[in-house]
């Protein structure tokens, strides 16, 4: 339970309505900015404007999966208002106090870090990442459906990158009898690759394996598919960018070819936002309750 824990929600899209709601459950005091336009009632919970006040009274603060962009700004789905994290704001929690985002960019790092705040992302822990590639693959697939006139069974496709996503990825693919090539940075990932029946090759090698794809899922995160591979691929390939914003892909050189590629980043918060909530919710839930354990067990 988290009885006696003051938690303030700052925006937030579908998903973080089943974290806030779990946690209401569990007997937290919650409290809620940026959802003045959200019709449904949340039991037990305050709807409050973003004030130093407000933040200065929190144990836990839970920021949206995309914490805020590089100028504090908060992404609110559910309202018209801006909402900004500022210094002021970081200024105001009490020693303590802890923020949860699911990934952080340079500036809520460098604001946590400057006072002294401690940060969790979430998607860096596994029992996070791993059940949340699960939407990611499903949604994927929807668009690969929808963008392609042909089946994925029997299709050549390749998987950039064989971490958490990238592994569910190609695994799905070829439960749906795809032929599988696999991207990998490493060479101890081959061998893993080679037992799961993909075809691995290492990622520098890219351009020697494009000739023939239908379809690319990349999980890098840095610029992989460049203008040079996408001249050697079929301009019927098509390529869907998993990998966080800007992507691994060189879109503008893909537009002027006339290769369809497609930036997809949150997809659990568009496919499935009910189920990537309640994964998000299990953890952080698991962790506040341990928090509190530990600091009551030291008292």
């Amino acid at each position: 339970m988290l009885t006696g824990v003051q938690i303030v929600f700052l925006g937030g899209d579908a998903r973080q309505i089943e974290v806030i709601r779990k946690c209401s459950e569990m007997d937290a005091t919650v409290s809620v900015v940026g959802f003045d336009n959200l019709k449904q009632k949340l039991q037990g919970v305050t709807r409050e404007h973003l004030t130093a006040e407000l933040l200065a009274a929190a144990d836990v603060l839970v920021l949206p999966v995309v914490g805020c962009d590089d100028n504090g700004v908060i992404h609110t789905q559910f309202s018209n208002e801006p909402l900004k994290l500022q210094d002021e704001h970081m200024a105001s929690l009490r020693k303590g106090c802890k923020v949860y985002t699911g990934m952080a960019k340079p500036y809520l790092r460098s604001l946590c870090a400057h006072h002294e705040i401690k940060l969790v992302e979430l998607l860096d822990r596994d029992e996070v990442a791993i059940s949340n590639s699960i939407p990611t693959a499903e949604g994927a697939l929807v668009m690969a459906i929808q963008n392609t006139d042909f089946t994925i069974h029997g299709s050549d496709c390749m998987v950039l990158g064989l971490g958490r996503t990238g592994f569910t990825m190609a695994k799905s693919l070829q439960g749906l009898g795809a032929k599988v090539k696999v991207g990998v940075r490493a060479e101890k990932d081959i061998a893993r690759a080679e037992v799961m029946g993909w075809e691995p090759f290492l990622t520098r090698d890219l351009e020697d394996h494009v000739s023939n794809i239908d379809l690319i899922f990349n999980t890098i995160p840095t610029m992989i598919v460049t203008a040079q591979i996408l001249s050697k691929m079929p301009l019927s390939t098509v390529i869907i960018d998993l990998a966080s914003a800007p992507g691994g892909c060189d879109f503008r050189y893909a537009e002027k070819r006339g290769i369809k590629a497609l930036l997809a980043p949150g997809l659990p918060g568009i496919v499935a936002p009910k189920t990537a909530g309640l994964i998000i919710a299990g953890s952080l839930v698991q962790l506040i309750s341990d928090e509190f354990k530990t600091r009551g067990d030291g008292e």
